[in-house]
Formats: C-alpha cells, sequence, structure tokens
C-alpha cells in the first residue's frame, strides 16, 4: 500500500532560490526511507512541502491515496494528525515541562477550547508517561526541557510525534545537532517505531553511513533533484560517498 506519492514537485522562493525542481517518488507502507543530501539540497524544502509547511509551487502530494495540496485549512488538519514530525532543533517550548511538550502531540486531536487552555484528558496524560518511559525519560516529566541535554530535547521530540499515533513520521535531519553516541540513539528509536510499530519513516540525513545503516532505501537529493532512488544495501561505502558529492 502506497503511503506517501509525491508527484512532480517543485519549489521557488520568492527570492528566485530554486529548491526542488520536478522531484517524484512514492513511499510505501512500513518503509524507512532516507533522503541523503548536502545543505541546500533540497531534503528540508521537501519534508515542509509535505505537510505544507511550505506551500508548493508546483505539483502534487498525496498521503494515504488523498491529496494535500490545494486540501482546505479543515481537512488538512485532518491529514496532518497521521503526520508526525521531528525537528532539527527540536521545537519544543523551552518553559514547559518534558511532559506537557510530549502532550503537544494531541494538539490536533482535542478540542480548540481544550487545546488553547494545554487540557488534556487523563488517558492522554497516563499515554505520555508510557511514551516518555519508553525513551528512557521517565525521571524526567517535570523538568523543563530547557534543562535536558541536545538527545535528551529530541527524544521528548520523538515522543510529542508519536503522541500523535502517526502513520507516517517525517524526520528532518533529526541528529545533525548531536554528538555520534546521541545521534545512534535516536536513530535506533527511529528504526524501533519502523519495526515494531509499523510507523512509515522518511528521515532526511547529511551522513552517509548512518544513510546507509538505517534506512532500507535511499533518496539521494542535489540541488534540488533525485540522483539515485533504490535499496541501502545495494550501494558501497564509496558509491554512497560518491552520490553524497555528486551533482545532476
Amino acid at each position: 500500500m502506497t503511503m506517501l506519492k509525491i508527484v512532480g514537485l517543485s519549489k521557488t522562493y520568492e527570492n528566485g532560490s530554486v529548491a526542488l525542481r520536478e522531484v517524484s517518488f512514492s513511499v510505501e507502507q512500513g518503509e524507512f526511507v532516507v533522503v541523503l543530501g548536502k545543505s541546500g539540497s533540497g531534503k528540508s524544502t521537501l519534508m515542509r512541502c509535505i505537510n505544507r509547511l511550505v506551500e508548493p509551487s508546483s505539483g502534487r502530494i498525496f498521503l494515504d491515496g488523498e491529496e494535500v495540496t490545494g486540501a482546505s485549512p479543515k481537512r488538512l488538519r485532518e491529514l496532518r494528525k497521521k503526520t508526525g514530525m521531528i525537528f532539527q532543533q527540536y521545537n519544543l517550548i523551552p518553559r514547559y515541562s518534558v511532559q506537557n511538550n510530549a502532550l503537544m502531540g494531541r494538539l490536533a486531536s482535542t478540542a480548540t477550547i481544550s487545546s488553547m487552555m494545554t487540557c488534556f484528558s487523563d488517558e492522554d496524560v497516563e499515554r505520555s508517561s508510557q511514551v516518555l518511559n519508553r525513551l528512557g525519560l521517565a525521571d524526567k516529566c517535570s523538568h523543563r526541557s530547557e534543562e535536558l541535554s541536545g538527545g535528551q530535547q529530541q527524544r521528548v521530540g520523538l515522543a510529542r510525534a508519536l503522541m500523535q499515533g502517526p502513520e507516517l513520521i517525517l524526520a528532518d535531519e533529526p541528529v545533525s545537532s548531536l554528538d555520534p553516541v546521541s545521534s545512534k540513539q535516536i536513530m535506533e528509536l527511529l528504526a524501533e517505531f519502523n519495526e515494531k510499530d509499523g510507523v512509515t519513516l522518511l528521515c532526511n540525513l547529511h551522513l552517509p553511513a548512518l544513510a546507509r545503516e538505517f534506512g532500507s532505501r535511499i533518496l539521494a537529493l542535489s540541488e534540488g533533484r533525485i540522483v539515485y532512488d533504490g535499496p541501502a544495501g545495494d550501494l558501497s561505502e564509496t558509491e554512497l560517498n560518491s552520490l553524497y558529492d555528486s551533482n545532476p
């Protein structure tokens, strides 16, 4: 079953910068796809176009068979419930507790007045405790997120995404700000979500070694174009590095 389908996606910003050029690909349910490329290759723009944080200049995006491009604000809110987003810089609320940051993942599924007052059900609070425990943060629930290390903050970002109960997770450079040990731990958690929870993963990376270790499939982007799309296991380290450095 196709979870995500991208057809002829292009994005040109107002300053004339071209970020994406006729990008087309599909992601099947349960895949772990790594998008590999240097800074400026279009990876982040691709992620933000998929959930319409950035509006594409042209092209079409389908999530679970339904078109995202052109969806009304009300329908887009519903579609976004299916998609969890993990950010490079965590995007946490520093003064909020770890648990409250995790609960932010339930906002789209909470009544408007309750969400404005950050009032969550007992069921959601209990579930957030279970998710944080799974991620090794049980003893940090009441801590302000700004008190945590980078690796711990990204775990909170993972918890927030999991609280949505997503079918698809978009991870935009989730380890670029982390040390090697924390980076591997975060990637292992993403792999666990994929294997045990059945969540489809689309993950931006700039490190070829991590792409080869964790991705079942690699999409290599260069200057806004796909220059490779295939199984990670078919590529040697030399070939991966070559793709990373390639130009269309």
